[in-house]
């Protein structure tokens, strides 16, 4: 294993990590909810009264984001130029992996923000498992299709 050097972002990431966590805690002590997309989601396909606004601005938040953080202009230390996505796959592959994911949601009761980030900040056992889970998940899952096929 290597690391590509040229993109490594220690700095951005780690304030991005700070800002994420800051985020959560700021929500579930204001609202009382878990900062989990595939909750907030989720809530969507139910709604239920005055429930929808807020859903949908922190969901264009999240679209928005990449966008806002292109234009900001300048490539310093602190912000480094963004590398432009890849993804070596066709839209059909996307699309199953997409729905493969929406299912696992489902079947964890949550996605990876949600037990990753909330369920682990409160020491839930769920929330380690789940976690350990999708961890091990993936990395089998590169090691499958990157060494094995």
């Amino acid at each position: 294993m290597t690391i590509d050097w040229n993109h490594f972002t220690p700095w951005s990431a780690g304030i991005g990590g700070v800002l994420l966590g800051l985020a959560a805690a700021a929500f579930v002590l204001l609202n009382g909810r878990i900062l989990g997309i595939s909750g907030i989601v989720g809530g969507l396909l139910r709604p239920t009264a005055g429930d929808t606004g807020w859903r949908l601005s922190l969901l264009a938040g999240v679209a928005a984001a990449p966008w806002v953080a292109q234009g900001l202009g300048q490539t310093t230390a602190w912000w480094p130029a963004q590398a432009a996505p890849r993804i070596d796959a066709g839209w059909a592959l996307v699309v199953l992996a997409g729905l493969l994911v929406g299912a696992g949601t489902r079947y964890a009761s949550g996605c990876t923000s949600g037990h990753g980030v909330c369920g682990l900040s409160r020491l839930s056992p769920r929330s380690l498992v789940a976690t350990l889970s999708f961890m091990a998940a993936g990395f089998v899952t590169v090691a499958l299709l990157r060494h094995a096929f």
